[in-house]
């Protein structure tokens, strides 16, 4: 299966399970793979036989900094849900979303959840 991919987009949003981190904005990062049939879309260079990366972009930023969550489980869900709901042409979307700063005593460089969610074909 052919992909397309984001990777490295960068969000402030108020997302997390403690009350300050549901007021003050925090960094979210995210990456997205889309799997799908590129092989028409090569074929005839023609954006409409593929999915544009820039509408991804925004639904996976209108969710993240939409309304505030708990878990960041539920924002990666919410999108990756959104995504098949609104492109067709996906037939599977990897989402991962990073929360560099998430509240940890201790040392670490990143922390996250990666999801895969498909149309069941």
């Amino acid at each position: 299966m052919d992909r397309i991919f984001l990777h490295g987009m960068r969000f402030m949003a108020c997302h997390g399970a403690l009350p300050h981190e549901r007021e003050v904005p925090q960094a979210f990062e995210a990456d997205a793979e889309l799997r799908l049939d590129l092989c028409e879309a090569g074929e005839t260079d023609d954006l409409r036989n593929t999915v544009n990366y820039a509408e991804v972009y925004e639904l996976i930023r209108r969710v993240i900094e939409g309304v505030p969550k708990a878990l960041i489980e539920a924002l990666a869900e919410e999108a990756a849900a959104q995504i098949l709901a609104t492109f067709p042409r996906i037939r599977s979307v990897t989402l991962t979303v990073h929360k560099p700063a998430a509240p940890i005593a201790g040392i670490f460089a990143d922390v996250g959840v990666s999801i895969t969610r498909d149309r069941g074909q």
